[in-house]
């Protein structure tokens, strides 16, 4: 069964106290990586001598006091392979710091360890994996979820104390749920994405996977601000996401749109949504029901606008530039085809195709422009629900964990997994998965969003909930 490290909150007293040192730390962590990896292989690779290097010289008082935290194989660390679990960048060293990564430096942090993830954060399971699926830690024959497969695995196995994920459609969210952790997606524009491997621009923001609420306020403070080389970056400064933690809920407002309870919900999803309900109105909260009238098209407007960035971000791995090129290849043709033949896995050709379709003359009314009409829509919805709550309420997954590599289930079904994700990285909202306990062996999450920016009265709900639920 997962083992926990000790929250990044407690190491940091510790730190602090000198109870123990920043590279006493890395080492601790890095045993516990040797030791259990090997059955959730949540790491592609981890460098501990750089990371007790760095850790000799942080500041304890720094705001994170030199804590080890891990890295998704899709944020770039200068020196260090960034692969995004894919062949096609097996060979590629970053030759920059990401933003996030500079700011987590800069406030004390260490990266250490690239974690596992589905190739170029496609993927809900943590399957697609050209180096290998990831195992969650509560059951091998079962899913993390996925992109951010590796990070969720790690915090809940306690090979990482707390770790940097992306989000695109669910991709922190919904492996938090699957594993049992606090899962955070910003608003988008809050964390810099100067430095994250693009799948969908419009879509990706940088986000945290943590043991607790209190964890994803502290880093989230240490990697967010704007960034003059993100053009989406927001002009809000940094700020203590922590601030309101442990205040009052009574009298918030809480709206649990009535799309989000059907019968296609796992009955233990439906139990978790009662609890998290009961919870609530135990703490003060008002529960009331909204609606999200277009929820039901959620998922095919975020498939034809994903996969349309895809194939757009994705035409710059061509073997030219960086990456693995096809050796002696029989022109430039035959070079690009090739060498993305060979670079691609199964289901990042499948969306690049799909893509492609979706732009190409002829289809683009039809599909691109119609769905970031659709958009504007999903967006509009939660305006008015905005107007008479003050959070939403809902399932952060439809079922718990399936199995890996599951023939049962189609590719609908496995897009469908990101039904109640979806539609905050479409509206650009702040979300938050936190962990609800439910009769069974498999974790299951229940999520809240905010308006934009308002990850701290976000993170404070969260937290009152997270606690009188452990209780």
């Amino acid at each position: 069964m997962p083992r926990q490290l000790g929250t990044l909150a407690s190491w940091r007293a510790q730190l602090r106290a000198g109870s123990t040192t920043p590279a006493e730390l890395v080492r601790l962590v890095a045993k516990a990586i040797e030791e259990r990896d090997a059955t959730t292989h949540a790491y592609i690779s981890f460098d501990t001598q750089k990371a007790v290097k760095q850790a000799e010289q942080a500041d304890v008082r720094s705001e994170l006091a030199g804590i080890p935290i891990a890295i998704k194989d899709n944020i770039c660390i200068y020196g260090e392979p960034t692969r995004c679990a894919s062949k096609l960048l097996e060979n590629f060293i970053a030759p920059y710091d990401a933003t996030s990564i500079a700011k987590l430096k800069a406030a004390g942090g260490i990266p250490f360890g690239r974690t596992n993830m589905d190739e170029f954060a496609m993927g809900s399971t943590g399957a697609n994996s050209a180096f290998g699926a990831t195992g969650n830690p509560h059951n091998q024959e079962h899913a993390p979820g996925g992109s951010s497969s590796g990070s969720a695995a790690a915090v809940a196995d306690g090979t990482a104390i707390a770790a940097l994920g992306s989000d695109t459609g669910g991709s922190i969210r919904q492996p938090a749920a699957h594993c049992g952790i606090v899962g955070l997606k910003p608003t988008y524009g809050r964390v810099s994405r100067y430095g994250l491997v693009a799948f969908a621009s419009s879509l990706d923001q940088i986000g945290t996977l943590t043991q607790t609420v209190e964890d994803s306020g502290i880093l989230l403070q240490a990697i967010c601000g704007h960034d003059p080389h993100d053009s989406t970056s927001s002009n809000r400064e940094s700020e203590d996401f922590t601030a309101r933690l442990g205040h009052d809920i009574k009298g918030i407002r809480i709206g649990v749109p009535k799309e989000y309870r059907t019968s296609g919900n796992h009955p233990r999803i439906t139990a978790a949504l009662d609890k998290a309900i009961a919870t609530l109105e135990s703490l003060g909260a008002e529960i009331v029901e909204i609606s999200l009238p277009h929820s039901e098209a959620v998922v095919a407007t975020y498939y034809i606008i994903a996969c349309a960035e895809a194939s757009s971000n994705l035409s710059r791995f061509d073997g030219i530039r960086y990456g693995v090129r096809a050796d002696t290849p029989n022109g430039l043709e035959d070079l690009y085809r090739r060498t993305r033949e060979a670079g691609f896995g199964a289901e990042v050709k499948k969306r690049i195709i799909l893509g492609t379709y979706v732009l190409s003359s002829g289809y683009y009314d039809a599909y691109y422009s119609r769905a970031q009409k659709v958009r504007a829509l999903v967006a509009e919805d939660f305006r008015k629900a905005y107007t008479e709550v003050d959070y939403i309420l809902g399932p952060t997954t439809p079922a718990p964990a399936p199995k890996l590599h599951d023939s049962a289930m189609t590719p609908l079904q496995t897009y469908l997994a990101d039904i109640y994700t979806i539609p905050a990285n479409l509206a650009g909202l702040p979300g938050i998965s936190i962990p609800c306990p439910v009769d069974g062996v498999l974790p299951v999450g229940i999520q809240l969003l905010g308006r934009h920016f308002d990850e701290t009265g976000l993170l404070s709900v969260a937290q009152a909930m997270e606690q009188s639920m452990k209780a």
